[in-house]
């Protein structure tokens, strides 16, 4: 599913416009990305926690010629999904 048919979806489910669906859906990735590059976590109770991570730098091997070589530190973007949606997707 893309961005375009999940607000497809939500509009249908919610009753509104596919306009103003699609507005909220860009302003709550928005705020969700603004959040976590500032280092603060979301955490929306049963579906889940974004956040960003510190990852330090560690040693690596190129693939092609197994020569070390020296893999940065960075922050990246963590979800981790909580107990309903988890259950959800298991079947459960």
């Amino acid at each position: 599913m893309n961005k375009k048919e999940l607000v497809d979806a939500i509009s249908q489910r919610v009753s509104l416009p596919k306009k103003v669906v699609s507005d909220v859906l860009g302003a709550t990735l928005d705020v969700i990305m603004e959040t976590t590059s500032e280092g603060k976590d979301i955490a929306l109770v049963g579906f889940g926690t974004f956040k960003a991570v510190e990852r330090k730098g560690r040693e690596g091997r190129n693939p092609k010629t197994g020569e070390p070589i020296t893999i940065p530190e960075t922050v990246a973007p963590v979800f981790s999904a909580g107990k309903t949606y988890k259950d959800l997707v298991a079947g459960r």
